[in-house]
């Protein structure tokens, strides 16, 4: 039924903030077409502490960025000029397509009081044919992303197709998304229709076949198997996958179907022929000095950012 437990490893959004990374792992390198995720938080910083959280402007090819809080707020700003503060339940949709870059401010200190700040964020890798499309960004509202609940279940559709949910969140594959809070002793299941399902379990203790998982731990489930995930205390889900779209090669922010197209990549953000975002110009992560060449099925790569 469980193909593979992935468990989160602490790893370094930026010199001061760490998170707890689950893809890409050496074992799992993509989940359909989810290529990283990232959880963040729940962090309780002194007001003084917020420039240690920030994440500098920098450089992503060949994904979309998805970016999701329980709780707090983040300031976006990237090439395109967009500036947008995300909060709970809304989600930032960033496609790098061809190049892009961006950074992620906490510039509000109540965003931070009692430990409130806390997020996901994962990667989608784009299909071969959208790998140069052009950068864009969207904001989603929590009324766009629609909201299923029954007894003990909470569930919202961030993006994709599942349980006969649909949202106008733009993807470029097959794929589902979705938050879920069970109460104890809630059932539920995972969509159906997609070769690659995951659960990450965020928060909370759930029983599958017997045996119980707890935060921090991403179940990778067996193809064409149902399971039955069971809350054994109040728990919320991350649950994503979908059809997957063949090797992906990653070095430190860039993804690309061609391990040229990264070395062009490296050679461009060195150039700066990414723009930087117009309204946060002033400083830039730089290209690591890390000779390795990027990683595919083998090594797992650089440490990326988000």
């Amino acid at each position: 039924m469980l193909d593979l437990v992935i468990d989160a490893r602490q790893a370094a959004l930026s010199p001061g903030f760490e998170v707890r990374r689950i893809l890409p792992y050496r074992l799992r390198r993509m989940l359909g077409p989810f290529i990283f995720m990232d959880h963040a938080g729940p962090v309780n910083f002194a007001p003084e502490k917020l420039p240690e959280l920030d994440v500098l402007p920098h450089p992503h090819i060949g994904l979309s960025t998805v970016s999701y809080l329980f709780g707090g707020q983040v300031t976006h700003r990237d090439s395109l000029g967009v500036e947008q503060i995300i909060r709970p339940g809304e989600v930032n949709w960033m496609t790098a397509g061809s190049g892009i870059a961006h950074s992620e401010r906490f510039e509000d200190p109540a965003a931070l009081a009692g430990g409130a700040l806390e997020m996901i964020q994962t990667w989608v890798a784009l299909p071969e044919k959208d790998e140069e499309t052009d950068p864009a960004f969207t904001n989603y509202q929590p009324q766009e992303l629609p909201i299923f609940t029954e007894s003990g279940v909470w569930m919202r559709l961030i993006a994709g197709d599942a349980f006969g949910l649909r949202n106008e969140v733009r993807t470029h594959s097959p794929l589902f998304y979705l938050h879920v809070v069970l109460q104890p002793g809630a059932r539920f299941g995972l969509p159906r229709g997609y070769p690659e399902r995951g659960a990450y379990v965020a928060k909370g203790l759930v029983e599958v076949n017997g045996r119980s998982y707890g935060p921090g731990q991403l179940l990778v489930f067996t193809p064409s198997i149902d399971p039955v995930l069971i809350a054994r205390e109040a728990s919320t889900l991350m649950l994503l996958g979908g059809e997957p779209l063949g090797e992906r090669f990653i070095w430190w922010n860039f993804v690309s179907s061609k391990r040229e197209r990264i070395e062009q990549a490296k050679a461009d953000w060195q150039a700066g022929r990414i723009l930087l975002p117009p309204n946060d110009n002033q400083e830039f992560v730089p290209l690591p000095q890390d000779k390795t060449r990027p990683a595919g099925t083998g090594s797992p790569p650089p440490q990326a950012l988000s």
